[in-house]
Protein backbone atom coordinates (compact mmCIF):
# COMPACT_ATOMS: atom_id res chain seq x y z
CA UNK A 1 0.00 0.00 0.00
CA UNK A 2 1.39 3.44 -0.94
CA UNK A 3 1.66 6.30 1.51
CA UNK A 4 -1.23 8.07 -0.23
CA UNK A 5 -3.33 4.92 0.06
CA UNK A 6 -2.49 4.82 3.78
CA UNK A 7 -4.01 8.31 4.01
CA UNK A 8 -7.12 7.00 2.24
CA UNK A 9 -7.35 4.12 4.72
CA UNK A 10 -7.13 6.60 7.62
CA UNK A 11 -9.85 8.83 6.11
CA UNK A 12 -7.56 11.78 5.43
CA UNK A 13 -7.86 11.41 1.64
CA UNK A 14 -10.63 10.20 -0.63
CA UNK A 15 -10.37 8.88 -4.16
CA UNK A 16 -11.84 11.26 -6.71
CA UNK A 17 -11.18 11.35 -10.44
CA UNK A 18 -9.07 14.32 -11.54
CA UNK A 19 -10.81 17.18 -13.35
CA UNK A 20 -9.05 19.11 -16.10
CA UNK A 21 -11.08 22.26 -15.29
CA UNK A 22 -10.39 22.06 -11.56
CA UNK A 23 -6.67 21.48 -12.21
CA UNK A 24 -6.49 24.48 -14.55
CA UNK A 25 -8.41 26.64 -12.08
CA UNK A 26 -6.11 25.73 -9.19
CA UNK A 27 -2.98 26.33 -11.24
CA UNK A 28 -4.31 29.68 -12.49
CA UNK A 29 -5.25 30.75 -8.97
CA UNK A 30 -1.81 29.77 -7.70
CA UNK A 31 -0.09 31.66 -10.52
CA UNK A 32 -2.00 34.89 -9.82
CA UNK A 33 -1.48 34.67 -6.07
CA UNK A 34 2.22 33.93 -6.41
CA UNK A 35 2.63 36.89 -8.76
CA UNK A 36 0.81 39.17 -6.30
CA UNK A 37 2.84 37.81 -3.36
CA UNK A 38 5.93 39.14 -5.11
CA UNK A 39 4.48 42.66 -5.30
CA UNK A 40 6.40 44.68 -2.70
CA UNK A 41 3.65 47.31 -2.66
CA UNK A 42 1.45 44.81 -0.80
CA UNK A 43 1.68 44.57 2.99
CA UNK A 44 3.80 41.71 4.34
CA UNK A 45 0.84 39.94 5.93
CA UNK A 46 -1.05 40.14 2.62
CA UNK A 47 1.98 38.82 0.76
CA UNK A 48 2.19 35.93 3.23
CA UNK A 49 -1.50 35.09 2.71
CA UNK A 50 -1.05 35.24 -1.06
CA UNK A 51 2.09 33.07 -1.04
CA UNK A 52 0.54 30.55 1.38
CA UNK A 53 -2.61 30.27 -0.73
CA UNK A 54 -0.53 29.96 -3.91
CA UNK A 55 1.42 27.08 -2.37
CA UNK A 56 -1.82 25.49 -1.20
CA UNK A 57 -3.40 25.81 -4.66
CA UNK A 58 -0.36 24.18 -6.30
CA UNK A 59 -0.22 21.40 -3.70
CA UNK A 60 -3.95 20.74 -4.05
CA UNK A 61 -3.65 20.68 -7.85
CA UNK A 62 -0.92 18.03 -7.55
CA UNK A 63 -3.01 15.92 -5.18
CA UNK A 64 -6.06 16.22 -7.43
CA UNK A 65 -3.91 15.28 -10.46
CA UNK A 66 -3.13 12.01 -8.67
CA UNK A 67 -6.85 11.37 -8.11
CA UNK A 68 -7.25 12.28 -4.44
CA UNK A 69 -9.22 14.88 -2.50
CA UNK A 70 -8.07 15.88 1.02
CA UNK A 71 -10.16 15.90 4.17
CA UNK A 72 -8.44 19.13 5.32
CA UNK A 73 -6.02 21.81 4.11
CA UNK A 74 -2.93 20.50 5.87
CA UNK A 75 -2.92 17.12 4.11
CA UNK A 76 -1.97 18.65 0.75
CA UNK A 77 1.38 19.70 2.24
CA UNK A 78 1.98 16.31 3.88
CA UNK A 79 1.40 14.59 0.53
CA UNK A 80 3.87 16.74 -1.46
CA UNK A 81 6.71 14.28 -1.04
CA UNK A 82 4.57 11.73 -2.91
CA UNK A 83 2.72 13.99 -5.36
CA UNK A 84 5.56 16.23 -6.57
CA UNK A 85 8.69 14.71 -5.03
CA UNK A 86 9.21 17.71 -2.75
CA UNK A 87 12.00 17.35 -0.18
CA UNK A 88 11.34 17.08 3.54
CA UNK A 89 12.79 20.52 4.46
CA UNK A 90 10.37 22.23 2.06
CA UNK A 91 7.48 20.17 3.43
CA UNK A 92 8.48 21.23 6.96
CA UNK A 93 8.62 24.88 5.87
CA UNK A 94 5.11 24.63 4.41
CA UNK A 95 3.87 22.97 7.61
CA UNK A 96 5.40 25.83 9.63
CA UNK A 97 3.70 28.35 7.33
CA UNK A 98 0.41 26.48 7.73
CA UNK A 99 0.75 26.76 11.52
CA UNK A 100 1.52 30.48 11.19
CA UNK A 101 -1.52 30.93 8.94
CA UNK A 102 -3.72 29.20 11.53
CA UNK A 103 -2.34 31.28 14.42
CA UNK A 104 -3.04 34.44 12.43
CA UNK A 105 -6.41 33.33 11.08
CA UNK A 106 -7.83 31.98 14.33
CA UNK A 107 -5.83 33.72 17.03
CA UNK A 108 -5.43 37.26 15.81
CA UNK A 109 -2.52 39.07 14.25
CA UNK A 110 0.85 37.36 14.21
CA UNK A 111 3.81 39.26 12.73
CA UNK A 112 5.26 37.94 9.49
CA UNK A 113 8.92 36.95 9.55
CA UNK A 114 10.58 38.35 6.39
CA UNK A 115 12.83 35.30 6.05
CA UNK A 116 9.87 32.92 6.32
CA UNK A 117 7.96 34.98 3.74
CA UNK A 118 10.88 34.83 1.28
CA UNK A 119 11.24 31.08 1.82
CA UNK A 120 7.49 30.58 1.36
CA UNK A 121 7.52 32.50 -1.92
CA UNK A 122 10.47 30.38 -3.05
CA UNK A 123 8.72 27.16 -2.02
CA UNK A 124 5.55 28.15 -3.87
CA UNK A 125 7.63 28.86 -6.98
CA UNK A 126 9.24 25.41 -6.66
CA UNK A 127 5.81 23.78 -6.43
CA UNK A 128 4.73 25.69 -9.53
CA UNK A 129 7.75 24.47 -11.48
CA UNK A 130 7.27 20.84 -10.42
CA UNK A 131 3.56 21.09 -11.23
CA UNK A 132 4.33 22.33 -14.75
CA UNK A 133 6.02 18.99 -15.43
CA UNK A 134 2.66 17.23 -15.00
CA UNK A 135 0.36 17.04 -18.01
CA UNK A 136 -3.17 18.32 -17.39
CA UNK A 137 -5.47 15.41 -16.39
Amino acid sequence: MTNLENLVASGKLQHEAPSRDEFAGLVGSGERRLRDAGNLDNAEDSRFDLAYNAAHAFALAALRWHGYRPENRYIVFLALEHTLGIDKPTCRLLAKCHDHRNRTEYGGHSPVDEKMLAELIGAAATLREKLRALAAP
